[in-house]
């Protein structure tokens, strides 16, 4: 094994990589949880005002290696201009509990965000855990996609390549892209769930 999977795999496992049991989470085909969180501009942010518009969660932690593979590639931020500017919602939250060492404040959030040209519709902080518990959030990254009518249609990974190399990203299929793709094009989404990777999200007791 060459030196650079074997970092991203110790990596990986250092940051306790996780795959997602697909049992508790709301399933696609079901009413998406309703949440009101804060944001890193103190700015009260509701599922509901982004009724009647396609809205994409994206459960985030900067310390998590898979969260760093599709940052670090330029990925994420990529989605997020590219989706956002065809009117899609992009939520991006924290759930990591203000406890662990992990956590972030708010303005050390937005920096890392600023830092990486990320641009979400909105950065939201839950530290007490109560909406990554709702929608049973595992894994950072963990992505959901919501339709206009509030329905989700995806859960699940980001894509199929279940590894922390950023290079992985250019041959990997996104199964985010796909769901959208399929969904804004009228058609059924070909798939609606996959297990969720990444690193476990750091609840609070």
């Amino acid at each position: 094994m060459s030196r650079r999977p074997l970092l991203h795999l110790l990596l990986a496992i250092g940051c306790a990589a996780f795959t997602l049991a697909a049992s508790a989470q709301p399933l696609p085909g079901t009413a998406a949880p309703a949440f009101t969180l804060t944001d890193v501009t103190g700015k009260r942010v509701q599922l509901a005002d982004f009724r009647g518009r396609y809205v994409v969660l994206e459960w985030n932690n900067p310390s998590c290696p898979f969260v760093q593979k599709h940052y670090d590639s330029g990925n994420m931020q990529a989605l997020q201009k590219r989706f956002t500017s065809a009117n899609v919602a992009w939520l991006t939250i924290n759930s990591t509990a203000m406890s662990h060492r992990e956590f972030r404040a708010p303005a050390d959030l937005a920096a890392w965000m600023k830092e990486r040209g990320g641009a979400p519709t909105a950065l939201m902080l839950d530290p007490d855990g109560t909406v990554g518990r709702a929608y049973d959030a595992r894994a950072t990254p963990h992505m959901f996609v919501i339709d206009p009518k509030g329905t989700l249609i995806y859960s699940g990974a980001i894509d199929d390549k279940r590894s922390s190399d950023p290079a992985d990203v250019n041959t990997a299929k996104n199964y985010v892209v796909a769901a959208l793709d399929d969904a804004m094009a009228g058609r059924p989404v070909g798939i609606a769930h996959t297990q969720a990777y990444g690193c476990s999200i750091k609840y609070s007791d």
